[in-house]
């Protein structure tokens, strides 16, 4: 499944739409303002929260933390970084471990688990202008969770190199 989400509207505050490939509007993003740490809700479209995001406080590296009714369910934090690849290692609570890898700025880059590919996140299938696509390869993968961890990789990323 592909869903598409409209760039540079990924400022704290901001709300945004991320829809299916056929225009639906699947989830929204609801970036939580004047906090003191970055908070992001993902809602369905009827307005329920499914997933809590936010910075972890007093971590030595940037890290954001997911929850799902109130429990975490994953931690995710820059694992390495090279002049043209992002790496963030995204620890589920269950122990799994997801790798995210590739040009996070770009919009090009992807979630692996033990080497599968559990999405991939691009601009290249779109001719959409601010516009990339998160493509769910896997049935059987939650695609709330994996939104996610590219909403939260891309702000860690964006963090990082100033960009906010």
């Amino acid at each position: 499944m592909r869903y598409l989400v409209r760039d540079r509207l990924l400022g704290i505050g901001d709300d945004y739409w991320i829809e299916d490939d056929h225009g639906g509007k699947v989830f929204l993003v609801d970036g939580k303002a004047m906090r003191l740490r970055d908070t992001f809700e993902l809602k369905d479209a009827d307005g329920r929260v499914l997933i809590d995001i936010h910075q972890k406080m007093f971590s030595l590296r940037d890290t954001m933390i997911i929850e799902r009714d109130g429990d975490p369910l994953a931690t995710i934090k820059r694992k390495r970084w090279s002049l043209l690849r992002n790496h963030y290692r995204v620890s589920l609570v269950d122990g799994t471990e997801l790798d995210v890898s590739g040009k996070i700025l770009d919009r090009e880059f992807a979630v692996d688990y033990d080497g599968e590919l559990l999405a991939q996140i691009s601009r290249r299938w779109l001719h959409l202008r601010d516009t990339y696509g998160v493509d769910v390869v896997r049935d059987d993968a939650d695609p709330a969770l994996l939104i996610a961890v590219a909403v939260c990789v891309i702000h860690l990323a964006e963090k990082e190199r100033g960009i906010d």
